[in-house]
């Protein structure tokens, strides 16, 4: 071993992962006098919220509730959510100059750019004088009376671990399993993973009738079992995509249907009953409701493309209904490479929901997505890492 790797540094907190919930834990930690050394394999900070919404930041929003985070333990999330809430990381904005606006259904993204919100959080860490190590490689976790980790930049002592890793969505931004190894190393059990928020596909040979139409966008409701949502649903050339798509993709189990609305504001039923004697083609009628692209593809998959007073009370109906809970089957996802998170992780059940700390070892903590808590489309997860890093920040 060499010198400076036989050298050992102690100090009160480690935390792995510097993306949005570690450094959020960090300077919550070190504002309360803690020492804290904050470690990333990676010399970018925080490449996940650099490229979040487009590279603006949808970094919370305001709708925040526990009805919008996914987990095999639901209750969980409510403790850290009620203790810091959109409006705390809105005034920790203000604090900086930082401005930010509104989009739909509550979400909000920073005028300045994602870059704004990192040099924020860094420049937090800093004043309260956190120590970084970036990049830095973590090799071997060991527990006695502390934790001590085995890292590229020497040996590491700490009364508190936090793991702060993430998941497995966007490797390439460097995305590994390494908090799920860390929580199997101590015997914390782990809930079933799947990427979500994620892009849906289909067969090829079923699907060929609808490739034509990647890039058509329609606002429709998209639903599975007891969730639905309503956004823009997105055609692509291996499936389908778009918020709506996206939101059931969490929620969505494999080999089962999904149901969509393609006229969510229309009784498709009475209009054909009031359009019975038209003389109008399918196609152009439904072009009143749907793009052409889209009306074509209906009326010659589904029905014969002829005037709609040739049609068959019955056919009408029927087709009513197909427009109206059109039922797919997607046979999979576009995977961890598109996901913008992963569903499931280390299983809450085996931690605090005040604090974050594992139950049966005391000192270790787990923050943001490497947990079994996933939100919803639309700054949910942010919202999420900030909850989880400050309650556990509050902690160590």
């Amino acid at each position: 071993m060499s010198k400076s790797q036989s050298t050992v540094a102690k100090g009160d907190v480690i935390i792995i992962g510097a993306g949005a919930a570690g450094m959020m834990c960090a300077l919550t930690a070190a504002q309360r006098g803690r020492s804290v050394v904050l470690l990333d394999h990676s010399s970018k900070l925080a490449e996940k919220i650099r490229i979040s919404g487009g590279g603006r930041c949808n970094f919370t929003n305001l709708n925040t509730k526990p009805e919008n985070f996914l987990s095999y333990n639901p209750h969980f999330c409510r403790s850290a959510l009620t203790r810091y809430t959109p409006q705390h990381f809105i005034a920790m904005l203000a604090k900086h100059g930082i401005t930010y606006h509104e989009k739909t259904l509550g979400q909000l993204f920073c005028d300045d750019g994602s870059e704004a919100v990192i040099a924020m959080l860094k420049k937090e860490c800093d004043d309260a004088g956190v120590k970084w190590m970036r990049p830095c490689e973590v090799g071997e976790i060991r527990r006695s009376t502390k934790f001590t980790v085995m890292t590229s930049r020497g040996l590491l002592e700490a009364d508190s671990l936090v793991i702060a890793t993430g998941g497995l969505s966007i490797p390439k931004i460097g995305a590994t399993p390494f908090g799920y190894k860390v929580a199997e190393q101590f015997g914390i059990p782990m809930t079933k993973l799947k990427p979500g928020l994620v892009p849906l596909t289909f067969h090829p040979e079923e699907w060929a009738a609808y490739a034509d139409l990647a890039g058509a966008s329609l606002d429709a409701v998209v639903s599975f079992g007891k969730q639905c949502f309503r956004e823009n649903l997105l055609f692509t050339h291996r499936g389908l995509s778009g918020p709506a798509i996206l939101q059931i993709s969490s929620y969505w189990e494999a080999g089962q249907p999904l149901c969509i609305d393609m006229l969510p504001d229309l009784d498709m039923r009475e209009v054909f009953i009031e359009q019975a004697k038209s003389k109008l083609l399918l196609s152009n009628f439904l072009a009143q409701h749907l793009s052409k692209k889209l009306a074509d593809i209906v009326a010659t998959q589904w029905g014969e493309n002829k005037p709609i007073n040739q049609y068959s009370p019955k056919v009408l109906a029927a087709l009513a209904d197909r427009l109206k809970n059109w039922q797919v089957t997607p046979t999979g996802t576009m995977g961890y490479n598109k996901a913008e998170v992963t569903c499931g992780g280390v299983d809450t059940k085996a931690l605090s929901s005040k604090t974050m700390e594992a139950n049966a070892v005391p000192g270790l903590y787990f923050v943001g997505e490497v947990m079994d808590v996933t939100g919803q489309l639309g700054g949910y997860n942010f919202q999420w890492a900030w909850a989880s890093g400050y309650a556990a920040g509050c902690a160590v």
